[in-house]
């Protein structure tokens, strides 16, 4: 059901869970006791390609677009991909804090051109560790999951966008390959269990509703 513009709002308003989760990021973002690389002989073989720190970075504002989009659309759709995306960040934290792993980046000493900068900008903003399951990789695949009650050329245009921002992790070296397969992993898991859960308790409602 389409929410009137009051509500979907309102629903905005929870979208301030995740900038408050991410103070766990900048905490949990530096090497611990044991540091593990999860580095296997098919990553030495993925190129790195500066080109791709474009689709990186627009992960910001893509992930932020689509939950807007989904609170004016579909205000079910949109609770599921926000708790989702929560949970997968509680469980990539708790990973984090147990299991901390890390990546060896490329020399970037002699590159001056413009995306070799927009990458060194990343590097210098965000330490090499926080990698298993990605971030970038999990929040991309539950948008994916979640859009797809728009219009299929729509869903078609998010889905390749998520793409390119789930493969553009290994090609500027911030993840390796289990980091994609970490992130898929968790965020079907919690798309999954959270619209269950929310199905749940939306029949509860209206069976508590029908017996008054």
């Amino acid at each position: 059901m389409k929410p009137s513009n009051k509500s979907a709002y309102l629903s905005l308003l929870w979208l301030a869970a995740i900038p408050s989760l991410n103070i766990f990021y900048g905490i949990l973002n530096r090497p611990g006791v044991h540091v593990y690389s999860l580095a296997t002989t098919l990553d030495s073989m993925i190129p790195f390609i500066p080109a791709f720190i474009i689709p990186y970075i627009l992960w910001y504002p893509f992930i932020t677009g689509a939950l807007i989009a989904l609170a004016f659309i579909d205000r079910k759709s949109y609770f599921q991909t926000l708790t989702a995306l929560c949970c997968g960040l509680v469980i990539s934290y708790i990973f984090f804090s147990l299991f901390q792993t890390g990546i060896n980046r490329p020399d970037l000493q002699g590159h001056t051109s413009f995306l070799y900068t927009m990458v060194s900008y990343v590097y210098s903003n965000d330490q090499p560790y926080n990698c298993f399951p990605s971030i970038h990789v999990l929040t991309s695949y539950v948008i994916l999951r979640g859009t797809r009650i728009f219009g299929r050329a729509i869903w078609v245009m998010t889905s390749a966008l998520s793409i390119l921002i789930i493969v553009s992790t290994v090609l500027v070296k911030q993840h390796v390959a289990a980091d994609i397969a970490g992130g898929i992993v968790v965020g079907e898991l919690c798309f999954r269990v959270t619209g269950q859960v929310l199905h749940s308790l939306s029949s509860r409602t209206r069976s508590a509703g029908l017996e008054r």
